[in-house]
């Protein structure tokens, strides 16, 4: 089947939940987001990684470890969530209230990123992901990997909009002959 990447995005927190975006704050799982993540570790134990990389947050960090892949987990800043600015802990609906035709994936946040500036993290990680011999497993956060997995297609990072993903889910990305393809997208364990 040839080299997959594994993306693994964290488990709930208080924000996740209530919408709020969430790139440098440092939240905790909730109960539900670390039950999530020992459940991911059931499906992740039976595959074997030649990599194991993850964003330094703690939520990234800590379904890592509750998923039991820790032992082997380098941390990656590049995995790090899109830096909000000044819309951190604000909702979309908040935002909205002063810029009604904001959205994060065409204008990006006010002292923070655009979805290009994601798009260049997200293909150093490839980079380095391709580089191993093997498979690679990455835990990280929600707006990030959209924008992965657009950028693994071949498409503008802002094209991440359409590939919806939930709190402790799983996507693979890989091959279809020379191709990269999406294998499987927001398989939730």
């Amino acid at each position: 089947m040839g080299k997959q990447l594994w993306l693994i995005r964290h488990g709930e927190t208080e924000w996740s939940r209530s919408g709020q975006h969430t790139s440098r704050t440092d939240l905790p799982l909730t109960e539900e987001g670390e039950a999530r993540a020992r459940v991911l570790g059931e499906t992740l134990r039976a595959k074997t990684f030649a990599a194991v990389l993850s964003s330094p947050l703690r939520r990234a960090f800590d379904t890592c470890r509750l998923a039991g892949l820790s032992p082997h987990a380098v941390l990656d800043d590049d995995l790090r969530e899109w830096d909000y600015g000044e819309y951190e802990g604000l909702t979309t609906a908040s935002i909205r209230e002063q810029r009604t035709e904001w959205s994060l994936w065409r204008d990006g946040a006010p002292g923070g990123e655009t979805a290009a500036a994601v798009g260049a993290r997200v293909q150093r990680v490839i980079e380095r992901a391709l580089a191993v011999n093997g498979d690679v497993a990455l835990f990280a956060h929600g707006h990030l990997l959209r924008v992965f997995g657009a950028v693994w297609l071949g498409l503008p990072p802002s094209d991440g909009r359409f590939f919806v993903l939930g709190t402790g889910s799983i996507s693979r990305m890989g091959f279809e002959r020379e191709s990269r393809a999406m294998l499987e997208w927001n398989r939730q364990c």
